[in-house]
């Protein structure tokens, strides 16, 4: 049976998304800080992680942004294939994003061309993925996403012969030389497979899993858990400043790809984690 879902329904809540994550940090994420800081030795860190603490319950009562990069906002729609959507759902969602950074004054960072550099005014567009699902219902995942994070992120192919211990040394590699720079502790999501974009894509969406919750592959939960271990003695630390506490998690997801290839993606998420979903 199908279901209608006004595109003014998806402006409400996208509305609704981007008011709660630009002030409030997710329920793990504030568990997990706080846990770390239990079990930080190194006095920089333990300062740190009490400094964000501090800063995400001012942010969460004062209304003001956790972080003064407001980010470029990402919206992942998994829509039902028994679901017609009556409007414009691209339309709706930058118009949430133009209402929201204008009423919060919150910084707009967008530009209309990556060469001419001029402000889109508003922080729109953004970017918008479509995912077709069994069902009749719409989840609408919005996350904002600061650069600081971003421009440590990478996605690159490697050689489909490559072993697991060249391919950790080669993820361990790249965040010992970009992590200091992404604000830690930070979200690793990590996508394998598929091709360039789809390994990106996954990597991104790998973010959105709650702290603790490992991949259902017995394979890749030892892998993550074993990375996680192995960043965290990299001792870079909350703000690059020393410490155990350099990721939260690392979250693995993969797709099936060509016999030729092994796609790489490390996307780093900042310890300004501002993401949230919502089911129509």
């Amino acid at each position: 049976m199908y279901r209608f879902i006004k595109s003014d329904e998806i402006y409400e809540k996208a509305k609704e998304l981007l008011e709660n994550i630009h002030f409030n940090l997710p329920k793990d994420v504030i568990s997990a800080l706080k846990k770390a800081k239990e079990n930080e030795k190194n006095s920089n860190a333990q300062i740190v992680l009490e400094i964000l603490l501090e800063n995400a319950e001012i942010a969460k009562s004062k209304k003001i942004p956790i972080c003064q990069d407001c980010g470029i906002v990402i919206a992942f729609l998994d829509i039902g294939q028994n679901v017609c959507v009556k409007g414009d759902v691209e339309e709706a969602i930058n118009r949430a994003i133009k209402d929201v950074y204008s009423k919060f004054f919150l910084r707009k960072s967008v530009v209309r061309d990556p060469m001419m550099r001029i402000n889109t005014e508003d922080n729109t567009p953004a970017i918008i993925h479509f995912n077709f699902v069994p069902g009749n219902k719409l989840k609408l995942n919005i996350m904002v996403k600061g650069f600081g994070s971003e421009n440590a992120s990478i996605v690159k192919n490697l050689l489909p012969t490559i072993s697991e211990e060249e391919l950790t040394s080669e993820i361990i590699n790249h965040i010992k030389s970009y992590a200091p720079n992404a604000c830690p502790p930070l979200i690793i999501g990590i996508g394998m497979g598929g091709t360039l974009e789809k390994a990106s894509y996954i990597a991104k969406r790998a973010v959105f899993r709650p702290i603790g919750e490992r991949n259902k592959d017995p394979y890749y939960s030892r892998l993550e858990e074993m990375l996680l271990e192995e960043v965290n003695k990299l001792d870079i630390g909350p703000s690059g400043l020393g410490g155990k506490t350099t990721a939260l998690s690392v979250n693995i997801e993969t797709y099936p790809t060509h016999i030729a290839g092994f796609p790489l993606a490390i996307n780093m998420q900042c310890c300004a984690v501002r993401y949230g979903s919502v089911e129509l």
